[in-house]
Formats: C-alpha cells, structure tokens, sequence
C-alpha cells in the first residue's frame, strides 16, 4: 500500500512527517522570527497586519482566536481591541514560538484577557460556536491538511463569525512577480547570516511557492463552508488577506 504524501517546500515527505518538519523549522527561528519578518518584508507585515486586524471587525467583549499566531503580533492588538471583557486565544502548534509570543506580550504589559494554547490546527480543543473571530496570518500554509483546518474553524466560529487569513500569494503582474522571487532568493542567505540557519528560510520560500493562489484558496474556503468569501491583494497579490464567514443561523 502507497503512503500517503503531502509537499514539505517543493519535497513529498510522508503527510505524518509534515507536522514535525514544519515544527523543527519553527524552533529554529523562534528566537530570530520578528527581526527576520521585518527584513524580508521590509517592514510591509506590520501594515499588512494592521489591515488585516482592521478587516476583523473585532468588538470590544469579543472571543478571538489568533491561530498559529506566533510571536503574537495580532494577539497584542486584538487584546487591546476587545478589552477586559473579551478575550483573546493565541494559539500555535510550535511550543518555542507560543513561548517566545507569551514572552513578548509579558514583556510588553499585555495579560489578564490572553491565554495560551498550544494546538493542531487539523484539531482545534473548543466547543462549537465559540469564537467570534478567528485570524491566521502567515500560518495556513504551514498546515498538512488545509481543508481540515478550516472546517474546524467553521465549527469553533459563532454564527455569523469572521475568519481572516493573511496570506503569502501570487504577484499580479509578471515583473512584479519575478521581482519579488529573485529578493526572496536571498532570504536564506540572511537568514544564515543572522540566525545561522539557511534550510529552514529555504522551506520558506519553498512554502510560499507552494501554496495555492487567490483562487484557489477561495474556493477552499467555499468548499468549507464559509460564505461571502472575498480577499483583498496586497502588493499587487505577493500577499492577500482571505476572508470567509460563517452563516448566521436561519
């Protein structure tokens, strides 16, 4: 009997094996994770972040569940967003990036209304209906079955909650488009020279060229379940945030 693969960057591991691989690129750069953010997107994903909080509609009093948030960028605006009676779940599947974000946020007076979660996305520990939000910003590709990752969110969002994807994409235009891959082509050389790992920003990119387009993941999205799916290019579509909902009850 064949078993069954999935692509880790552009290689066919094993679909058991792929949580590990992505896990062992993740504690690599845990520590180097923001800096190295901010390098290879020049500072662009903080106001790609911001856009994307804004698309949220998050209210004050709100359940949200920041998934495979990392460092907690999105955590710590959220926080403030949905105040002392809300609450906000960072949750990522890598123990070394879930503590690297508590830290963070620690560090920087955010607490009392954020817990920590480390979970599956494939497998999320929540009741149906739970959240009012959930956002995933750089995370989705990184997951082995995307499909099933966003049925468990349709199941933990309330009726007529908002699931944000902020996303790695496909350049509109061509030369926008190789542009963009001949920078990215040096991310592993940085990443070498400032955290001394060159595999695991190779995956990165390898990742990025693997992830579906716009439309593609749409239909994903569509095929989920969720309704009134829409996306918005960012840098002419090197990245995009996806936005599906959850129908209301009739």
């Amino acid at each position: 009997m064949t078993e069954e693969t999935t692509h880790f960057g552009r290689k066919q591991v094993p679909i058991a094996e792929k949580a590990a691989r992505v896990a062992g690129v993740f504690h690599s750069v845990a520590n180097r994770y923001d800096v190295m953010n901010d390098v290879m997107s020049l500072g662009s994903h903080r106001l790609m972040k911001q856009f994307a909080i804004q698309l949220t509609a998050a209210r004050p009093g709100d359940k949200v569940m920041d998934l495979a948030g990392g460092t907690g960028d999105l955590t710590e605006k959220l926080s403030k967003i949905v105040g002392s009676t809300g609450q906000v779940t960072l949750c990522d599947i890598n123990y070394s990036m879930l503590s690297r974000g508590r830290d963070r946020l620690l560090d920087n007076g955010i607490s009392g209304n954020v817990d920590y979660l480390q979970a599956n996305a494939e497998c999320l520990p929540f009741s149906t209906d739970y959240f009012d939000v959930v956002t995933m910003a750089f995370g989705l590709r990184n997951v082995t079955r995307k499909e099933t990752a966003l049925l468990e969110i349709l199941r933990v969002l309330k009726p007529g909650g908002r699931l944000v994807v902020l996303e790695f994409s496909k350049a509109i235009n061509p030369g926008i488009d190789a542009a963009y891959k001949t920078f990215s082509r040096l991310w592993p050389r940085i990443g070498q020279a400032l955290t001394g790992d060159y595999d695991s920003y190779q995956y990165l990119i390898e990742s990025i060229e693997m992830h579906p387009d716009q439309e593609t993941l749409k239909t994903l999205f569509n095929n989920a379940g969720f309704v009134d799916c829409h996306y918005h290019n960012l840098l002419n579509g090197i990245a995009a945030i996806h936005i599906g909902n959850k129908a209301d009850r009739a």
